[in-house]
């Protein structure tokens, strides 16, 4: 007899199949292991939160000289994984630095969570599980080219490496908090073709402004470690190439209200707009204003808090350009659990 023990009507164990064709999963147990909406929403906005913040404490550690305050990695110093007392190394620079290390391991906790979240939700849909995959791996590229950053002492290329992919995951954790509540079904445009070209073309403008930024932070007074060689181009030129830059970005974003005026646009289109022009041109302000004060580091913070939310700005009208149609749900399993009829056994 196969499948089921002669007489008893209960599974045979040595058969897998057949135990869990007999014996479901509790229902309490699956209602704990399949998170609900709000859950998997919370999970996904403390992790945008999460990606910016990062971001930011990077900064931190550039501005305070702080980059090499752990000059080995995964190891802090002298073969241990956290700050020790070492004469040529500042405690303070070592705590700073080793702080935000144990951040991003938080990061990659917490991207852990997402995509977890991700496989176990009902029901389960591919799109939302590869954005949510990008989150652990994107932490651990980030922690590989962090590794490069400080093994290379700091050099400038190698940092300017280590903060582009920041936005990038900034960018890929907004759409992932959308794409919790959206359908599966293929974007619908809510806006014509020439205003979602120009929007591209914005995403890639923006995209150019980050790596200028970078250029700029190279060749400028914070390299994250006194005795790092900067980038050996002029900052002025670099900081009005980046300049222009912005420029170009503020012009197409003017071009893109307008042409949404004419067109028309639904409320949380035009809500995202505003918020994404407020973003832009305070961080030009912003910008300006480090420039003339000779780069102050809490100027330098909280651009780089500024470069983040605009990126997100961007991501968010983005989704509310495109409509994947409204979330599938899955009805709860009402019929009641029947116990298999004995079965008699056979020769």
């Amino acid at each position: 007899m196969r499948g089921v023990t002669a007489g008893r009507g209960r599974p045979n164990v040595s058969d897998p199949a057949a135990y869990h064709r007999c014996v479901p999963v509790p229902p309490r147990l699956s209602r704990a292991l399949t998170p609900n909406v709000p859950t998997l929403r919370a999970l996904a906005v403390a992790n945008v939160v999460a990606q910016i913040g990062i971001t930011v404490t990077g900064s931190i550690v550039r501005v305070s000289e702080s980059g090499l305050g752990c000059p080995t990695w995964p190891d802090c110093s002298g073969g241990s994984l956290v700050p020790i007392a070492h004469p040529a190394l500042g405690q303070l620079h070592q705590w700073i630095e080793f702080s935000n290390r144990l951040l991003g391991g938080a990061v990659g906790v917490l991207s852990a969570l997402v995509f977890l979240g991700a496989v176990l939700a009902k029901p389960r849909r591919k799109r939302h599980i590869l954005l949510a995959l990008t989150m652990p791996l994107g932490v651990i590229l980030q922690a590989v080219i962090g590794g490069i950053t400080v093994l290379t002492k700091l050099s400038w290329w190698t940092v300017c490496l280590h903060f582009l992919p920041s936005p990038a995951l900034v960018w890929l954790a907004v759409l992932l908090l959308r794409a919790i509540t959206e359908g599966d079904e293929p974007a619908r445009p809510l806006i014509p073709r020439p205003l979602r070209a120009l929007q591209v073309a914005m995403a890639a403008d923006v995209a150019l402004v980050l790596m200028a930024g970078t250029l700029v932070t190279a060749a400028g007074p914070h390299a994250g470690d006194i005795h790092t060689p900067r980038l050996n181009l002029p900052v002025a030129n670099l900081a009005q190439a980046h300049a222009d830059i912005v420029f170009i970005l503020v012009g197409m974003m003017v071009a893109f209200g307008f042409a949404l005026r004419i067109t028309g646009g639904t409320p949380a289109l035009w809500r995202r707009y505003v918020l994404f022009v407020a973003l832009v041109l305070a961080q030009g302000a912003l910008g300006l204003l480090q420039y003339f004060l000779g780069v102050p580091d809490v100027l330098v913070i909280l651009h780089v808090l500024g470069s983040t939310l605009v990126v997100a700005a961007l991501a968010a009208l983005w989704c509310a350009s495109r409509d994947r149609g409204p979330m599938r749900t899955v009805a709860p399993d009402t019929t009641p659990a029947t116990s298999p009829a004995p079965v008699t056994a056979t020769n």
